[in-house]
C-alpha cells in the first residue's frame, strides 16, 4: 500500500482505520500480517521481508484495547483521552505511546490513515 510521508500533519486529529484482519485470543487482539502486494523488486523485497516477519502479532492489554478503538470514527487524540480515563497512570505518557503504537501499525500494513494513504479499505 503506498504510504505519503506525514510532513505538517497533527497525529492527534487523523483517525485510523484497521486494514489487516485480526482475531482474537484468550482476550487478546492478534492481528494477522497481510502478504505483500504489487510488482516489480519492490514486490520481490517486500516478499523477502514478509517470509522473515512473524505473520500472527499478539497484542497486549492496552494495544489491544487501543486496536478496537481503532474505527475510523475516533481521532487519536479521542483515543488518548479513553486510554488515560481507562488505565490512569499506566499509560502516560499516552500522546507517545498511542502515536508510536500507530506509526508502527501503519508502518507494517495494519492501520491506514484516510485522506492520507492512497488505499484505505474499512
Amino acid at each position: 500500500m503506498p504510504k505519503r510521508r506525514l510532513k505538517n500533519v497533527n497525529l492527534l486529529e487523523l483517525s485510523p482505520v484497521p486494514v489487516a484482519e485480526w482475531e482474537e485470543e484468550d482476550g487478546h487482539v492478534v492481528l494477522l500480517r497481510p502478504p505483500p502486494s504489487g510488482r516489480g523488486w519492490r514486490w520481490v523485497a517486500s516478499w523477502l521481508s514478509y517470509a522473515g516477519a512473524a505473520r500472527r502479532v499478539r497484542l497486549d492489554e492496552i494495544g489491544t484495547f487501543s486496536w478496537k478503538q481503532l474505527d475510523g470514527t475516533r481521532t487519536v487524540g479521542d483515543i488518548v483521552s479513553t486510554l488515560r480515563e481507562t488505565f490512569g497512570d499506566r499509560i502516560e505518557p499516552a500522546e507517545e505511546r498511542l502515536g508510536t503504537f500507530v506509526r508502527s501499525l501503519r508502518e507494517q500494513g495494519f492501520l491506514a490513515y484516510p485522506g492520507v494513504d492512497t488505499e484505505t479499505r474499512p
